[in-house]
């Protein structure tokens, strides 16, 4: 490839066009599934968006939310691992991909730095300020986007921070992350992203055997599992999959609830006048557009799921947007509303292998919108000839989100 075509190439926008998909609403087409066929095989990701040569073989999915909290909860008959035939080809044999006991002692390992008490001390040490040193790009402007500007930097900042890299690299790991995760639209790239952050990272872990630091990759190079230490291999696995994970979570995530808070004035004025209503809303915004729409198990026997029997070997997919949109749970679940009753959902998934960042994710957005709200005056969606909206079919987001705001210094 030509260096002027590498100049051009923009991982976000190919990530966003052919991984997310242009679906504006799948929510109508899973009332439809919950009601007629709850568990139905088939493919939610068009297949004229995949790149020429690659198939996706049709799998069940499961819509409504009780089947899916099962699936999620039992892993013995709802098993993880097939996750290593699939993006385990550039992720390595990872923490996702693992079933107890053996996910158990490598999620030990670093659950403690994740825990809510140990995330305390990171907003004010590093998270606020990483929030607002993007902000101070732009405050003065009286306009912004705010995907391109501040939500799709500020969490892979953030996750670079926590494994104690240098701020010059945070540009090339963004890079590298969207690569990664967005390897089915370029096989390539996602492979050379994959070889490229191994190299990265064997240097960092060498260092760190070396002399360790007080940041997650010393955690795992000084960690043991009964009595072992972990294979560097393990650890370049854990860390190809912390960084975009990561940062897509919360990225994607902040934007949903930014968009929706902007489109919905009434309750952004509820928010901005009484900040105790903000972790409701992160939750309501989690709940009526999850980041990610489903994850992937695969039976380990045959079992009957909502009235249909799967046999042994067979992909079964929990779709959380469906789950956390069923009508039997919640009343009018097609409505965002902050005010609603506190019931859990599972944006997050359920059971062992619910998401070991969420309580990150959670504060991280609760700084950025606390932030935008205090800095970003008069703050209001100002679409001009762009059309800012969530899209996505497995994954959804704003891919912009123009503002116009008071200017301030």
């Amino acid at each position: 490839m030509s260096t002027t075509q590498e100049s051009e190439y923009d991982p976000f926008a190919a990530f966003s066009d052919v991984v997310a998909g242009t679906t504006r609403d799948p929510y109508t087409d899973f009332i439809a599934k919950r009601r007629d066929t709850p568990v139905w095989k088939g493919n939610l990701m068009p297949m004229d968006f995949l790149p020429e040569g690659i198939e996706v073989e049709p799998g069940w999915i499961a819509f409504r939310y009780d089947d899916c909290s099962r699936i999620l909860r039992d892993a013995k008959t709802f098993t993880s691992t097939g996750y290593d035939s699939t993006i385990g080809m550039v992720m390595g044999h990872m923490i996702l991909g693992m079933d107890d006991p053996e996910h158990r002692g490598h999620r030990n390992l670093v659950a403690q730095a994740f825990r809510e008490k140990s995330l305390a001390r990171w907003e004010p040490e590093f998270i606020g300020p990483i929030i607002d040193e993007l902000i101070d790009r732009f405050v003065g402007d009286g306009e912004a986007d705010l995907v391109r500007q501040l939500t799709f930097e500020f969490p892979v900042r953030v996750i670079s921070r926590l494994l104690g890299l240098p701020e010059e690299d945070f540009v090339q790991f963004q890079r590298w992350s969207m690569e990664l995760i967005g390897l089915v639209a370029d096989i390539d790239r996602g492979l050379q992203a994959s070889e490229s952050l191994r190299d990265y990272f064997a240097k960092v872990v060498a260092e760190r055997r070396a002399a360790p630091k007080e940041d997650v990759i010393s955690d795992l190079v000084t960690a043991e599992i009964d009595g072992e230490s972990l294979s560097d291999e393990a650890i370049y696995s854990f860390l190809r999959l912390l960084l975009p994970a990561g940062a897509e979570t919360t990225y994607r995530s902040s934007g949903n609830l930014l968009y929706l808070l902007l489109t919905n004035p009434d309750q952004l004025d509820a928010v901005r006048n009484d900040r105790s209503l903000l972790p409701q809303a992160i939750e309501e915004a989690l709940r009526f557009e999850p980041p990610l729409l489903t994850i992937n198990r695969t039976t380990t026997c045959e079992v009957e799921l909502g009235g249909v029997t799967l046999a042994a070997g067979e992909s079964v997919t929990p779709n959380l947007g469906s789950a956390n949109h069923d009508e039997t749970r919640w009343e009018n679940p097609e409505v965002f509303d902050i005010f609603r009753p506190a019931l859990p959902h599972i944006a997050f998934a359920h059971g062992p292998h619910m998401c070991l960042g969420m309580h990150l994710a959670r504060l991280e957005t609760r700084a950025l919108v606390n932030r935008v709200l205090d800095r970003l005056p008069d703050l209001a969606l100002d679409p001009g000839d762009s059309d800012p909206h969530i899209l996505g079919q497995i994954f959804r987001s704003p891919n912009c989100l123009p503002v116009t705001f008071t200017p301030t210094r």
